[in-house]
């Protein structure tokens, strides 16, 4: 069985923790920002996990992580 390659994109964009789920940076926190409010622009500095229903397809992309 050939080695899996790993999705370049997906790697840079998702990292594993220790019990082995996915964690993600929240999206929308990049420009129009004068729209937002402070505490939603807070809480998209957090990270956040992948959803169950998408982690075993994120998974597949990181490999090796």
């Amino acid at each position: 069985m050939p080695k899996i390659k790993t999705n370049r994109g997906a790697a840079k964009r998702f990292k594993t923790t220790g019990s082995g789920k996915i964690v993600r940076n929240k999206a929308f926190a990049n420009h129009i920002l004068t729209k937002k409010s402070t505490k939603r622009k807070r809480n998209l500095r957090k990270s956040g996990l992948v959803d169950s229903s998408n982690s075993r397809q994120v998974a597949r992309l990181i490999p090796y992580r």
